[in-house]
């Protein structure tokens, strides 16, 4: 058993308590999130993937998945893998929600550094009020994004979504404005920030250097080496004049 597996064992109880208390537990959460997270990136949602990225092992996968179906939350098809029903999908979109809101607002009224932001939201979005929720909304303006560029989704679940191109796409001379940052590694993102590289931020493709690994950008004044591993986490909308 994994270290996180006694976590997602949870439940029995909650089930016997009815549907709605269950519902609402971190693991049921966190299992929707990681579903629609992976349906996302268009891929076949099978245990495994749950498994790897929620670090857990997959006999815990097998038996939530069992659980959310008998709560009409997921449907698991052979060769189709797991798949969110409307209801699951409302759910998950809820809790990213609170999320992504509260990266916002940790970023922004309490100066949380990037590369710390998410591992709070984590902790903080399953006991987040709606209430409490609607006043940091309205406190941040109703923002439409969180601060690696990830869309938050409205109270009625609507995503806006947009995709945005790799910098590593971007031609030797082209100007591009940061949209989006990927969020999955903290000292990636923790780089980033230093150079100054994070979303709003216009950038300057200076030239490639494809045997040394690296791209050469300018932001503001100052040049940056930056290795392809690390541009390969920024998502750019190039500058039209």
């Amino acid at each position: 058993m994994t270290r996180h597996d006694s976590h997602y064992e949870e439940g029995t109880r909650a089930e016997r308590e009815g549907p709605e208390r269950a519902s609402v537990s971190k693991a049921v959460e966190d299992y929707l999130k990681a579903i629609y997270k992976l349906q996302r990136a268009g891929q076949v949602v099978t245990t495994s993937a749950i498994a790897e990225r929620l670090a857990v092992a997959p006999p815990s996968v097998t038996n939530m998945i069992k659980r959310l179906a008998r709560m009409n939350l997921v449907r698991h098809t052979p060769y189709r893998g797991v798949e969110l029903t409307p209801a699951g999908e409302k759910m998950a979109l809820e809790i990213i929600r609170h999320h992504r809101l509260l990266e916002r607002y940790l970023a922004e009224a309490l100066g949380v550094p990037i590369d710390q932001i998410h591992d709070e939201a984590e902790r903080l979005e399953h006991v987040l009020s709606e209430e409490l929720e609607e006043r940091m909304d309205a406190l941040l303006g109703y923002p439409a994004t969180d601060p690696h560029g990830d869309p938050i989704p409205t109270k009625e679940g609507v995503v806006a979504t947009r995709e945005y191109q790799s910098l590593l796409n971007l031609t030797p001379c082209q100007r591009a404005v940061i949209r989006r940052v990927s969020d999955e590694d903290p000292d990636v993102l923790r780089n980033l920030a230093r150079l100054g590289l994070l979303p709003e931020a216009t950038i300057h493709v200076l030239r490639l250097e494809a045997e040394e690994g690296q791209i050469v950008v300018e932001v503001g004044d100052t040049e940056h080496l930056l290795p392809l591993a690390l541009a390969s986490a920024v998502y750019v909308e190039p500058c039209t004049a």
